[in-house]
């Protein structure tokens, strides 16, 4: 009896809804992780690749695809269908593709097919800059000095002694990418990669600038102004565009990306656009109402406390928070939280006067007293004398 097939779905585990751009990273991994070449003397892992590779090439074609989501894999069987792996074609240049990038990481060799030689924007470049938190509330000019790579001057780029010029490299003929094949499982493999003499360039230089070292740069020490924007948050970056590393073959330079690193403060804390502090408020103010002093960004507020207020109480400064990146018209709110100072030093006469106030507020410092004393005569049931009750555990 024949082998079951597994579903070419589950065979390469992606979703049927899955694009082409899906089937073929299942595919590619697939193919590295068992391929025959990587499993030498597996059969299992032959058998795996073998099973990969033809629910690939169903998947990957369009009416084979539909095909097979109609009919299953019956819409292969008997004349004229697929016939199992055997029949199915693997010369196409999707394959081609794949097989490329399979060998030239197995081996060492580039991608397949992607030219080097064209011009390639630079590499970005990262730094960083401390500001306050002030200043990343309401945005901030900041000068940074960092070295850059900047054209030669005496080779004016081209990393060659003056009076020379570089020259077609030999070994690629000036295209930047040198052939060579590979015998696979498949057969004979052609693979494209950078390359080794030149870089990819396809010129190499002879004799090299004395300046430069044929590199066609030299390290200058530059200083560029930072434009922080208002609202920007600690961890978030500025970039600055055609200030990171020179482009190869005429490309752009890269960018040049600023870390920003936003200083604690002492009293304020920031919540996304928010900003968070606490203020003491005396036992007097809290309970008799008036006035209290909040520190701002903005600078400093009076602000009218209600009589009664309990501490924790927490108040909020409408648009006196941080401004938005995208609008700086518009800001974030400032919540204070309000601490009722109790005194740890008192003066007797400041404690006659706290005990007449308590006497007329309630009795609190003899409420103990007064919980227990309705107590004092019980006697327990063996006679004993009175106890008064505990209020505790």
């Amino acid at each position: 009896m024949a082998e079951q097939k597994r579903d070419y779905y589950e065979v390469l585990g992606v979703d049927k809804n899955a694009d082409d751009a899906a089937l073929k990273k299942a595919y590619r991994a697939l193919a590295k992780k068992y391929h025959p070449d990587m499993n030498p003397g597996d059969q299992e892992a032959e058998k795996k690749f073998k099973e990969a590779s033809e629910a690939y090439a169903v998947l990957s074609d369009p009416e084979k695809r539909r095909q097979y989501d109609q009919f299953g894999h019956a819409a292969f069987d008997g004349p004229g269908g697929g016939g199992g792996f055997g029949g199915f074609d693997f010369n196409g240049g999707d394959f081609g593709d794949i097989f490329g990038d399979i060998f030239g990481d197995l081996f060492g060799g580039g991608r397949r097919g992607r030219s080097n030689n064209g011009p390639m924007k630079g590499a970005n470049i990262r730094t960083s800059v401390r500001i306050t938190f002030e200043e990343a509330v309401f945005g901030v000019e900041k000068e940074i000095e960092l070295t850059l790579k900047v054209e030669c001057k005496t080779c004016h780029g081209n990393g060659a002694k003056p009076g020379t010029s570089p020259e077609t490299c030999p070994k690629c003929g000036g295209k930047g990418q040198v052939v060579f094949t590979q015998q696979s499982f498949f057969g004979t493999v052609r693979n494209v990669q950078t390359c080794p003499d030149c870089g990819g360039s396809g010129k190499i230089v002879k004799e090299k600038c004395p300046d430069c070292h044929g590199s066609g740069y030299i390290a200058s020490r530059k200083k560029i102004q930072v434009s922080i924007p208002a609202g920007i948050d600690n961890g978030q970056s500025v970039r600055i565009r055609d200030k990171g590393e020179p482009g190869t073959n005429g490309g752009p330079r890269g960018d040049l990306l600023v870390e920003v690193v936003v200083s604690r403060h002492p009293i304020f804390q920031r919540r996304e656009y928010n900003i968070f502090s606490t203020v003491p408020v005396s036992f007097a103010v809290a309970a008799l109402g008036g006035e209290v002093v909040i520190d701002t960004v903005d600078g400093r507020v009076v602000y009218e406390v209600k009589p009664g207020t309990q501490t924790d109480t927490r108040v909020r400064l409408k648009g006196k928070g941080v401004p938005s990146l995208r609008n700086k018209e518009v800001r974030g709110d400032h919540y204070v939280t309000l601490v009722v100072q109790v005194p740890d030093k008192l003066s007797h006469e400041a404690k006659e006067l706290l005990k007449k106030f308590d006497e007329e507020s309630g009795d609190t410092l003899n409420a103990a007293k007064r919980a227990t004393s309705g107590s004092d005569n019980n006697k327990d049931n063996s006679g004993g004398k009175g106890k008064k009750k505990k209020l505790w555990k």
